[in-house]
């Protein structure tokens, strides 16, 4: 087989979205074009023909769920069950409420899921979650109420440390997938949504919570790890309170100055 057909059938059998597998193959051109610029290649093996999915360079989806989805989402959890998995000589069971642990861990810190499958205990101290150290100094931390905690101590006593990735493999692919998998499962049971419900939108539901209660566009930016533009650009827009606090303001400021 030649160079150029062992890429085509490497990029075929990427699992991905498809919005991230057009990331991944604007990634392997780009690692290419480097070994081609480095003279460790004559050519490039990624052919021309290799096109990104149809989709691929659609927006994501930054719609936050509602107070009203969320708790949805969590009732559907009490519908699940009893659910034996089975991976080789190896078994266990889970359940809606080790759901709900993961969903509230997504919720209360901004946590991507491929984070989340990851979640140390040795993360949190007291109730605060360190999230990320950031890049000009310091700490960025999450603060988990008392009852939260409680569940992930309890959590912890059962499946130990690492809260999320215990059991089913060692790889993070893996961990990721199987989550998906249930949560989808839980969004299922919970009905329709008017937009199409992803893991990624507790994510966003996090920033709009924030923003709804009046926290700082940056102090929301350090949290998310993102910064201020993207903020502004993609969450704001869902917090309509936010202009009516700064319509307050304004008035407020105005407020028995001379007038013609």
């Amino acid at each position: 087989r030649s160079r150029s057909g062992e890429i085509d059938a490497f990029y075929t059998g990427w699992k991905l979205g498809a919005r991230a597998k057009g990331k991944m193959l604007g990634t392997l051109r780009a690692f290419f074009r480097f070994c081609v610029n480095r003279k460790w290649i004559t050519e490039t093996p990624v052919s021309t023909d290799i096109k990104p999915p149809i989709g691929a360079n659609r927006r994501a989806n930054k719609v936050p769920f509602t107070d009203e989805d969320l708790q949805r989402i969590l009732d559907a959890c009490d519908l699940v069950g009893e659910v034996v998995w089975r991976v080789a000589d190896r078994h266990g069971v889970w359940t809606g409420e080790d759901v709900k642990d993961f969903i509230w861990v997504m919720i209360y810190t901004g946590l991507r899921i491929s984070d989340v499958c990851l979640f140390d205990m040795r993360r949190l101290r007291g109730n605060e979650v360190f999230l990320r150290a950031k890049k000009n100094g310091g700490d960025v931390f999450a603060y988990l109420p008392d009852w939260l905690c409680d569940r992930l101590h309890a959590r912890s006593e059962r499946v130990g440390a690492r809260l999320f990735s215990v059991g089913q493999s060692e790889r993070l692919e893996t961990f990721t997938d199987v989550w998906r998998r249930k949560i989808n499962r839980v969004f299922e049971l919970a009905g329709g949504f008017d937009e199409p419900p992803t893991q990624h939108r507790f994510r966003h539901t996090f920033a709009r919570m924030l923003l709804q209660r009046g926290v700082p566009v940056a102090d929301v930016a350090d949290l998310l790890g993102d910064d201020e533009k993207t903020v502004r650009e993609h969450y704001a827009r869902w917090v309509p309170e936010r202009q009516a606090r700064l319509t307050r303001i304004l008035k407020d400021a105005f407020e028995g100055k001379p007038k013609p």
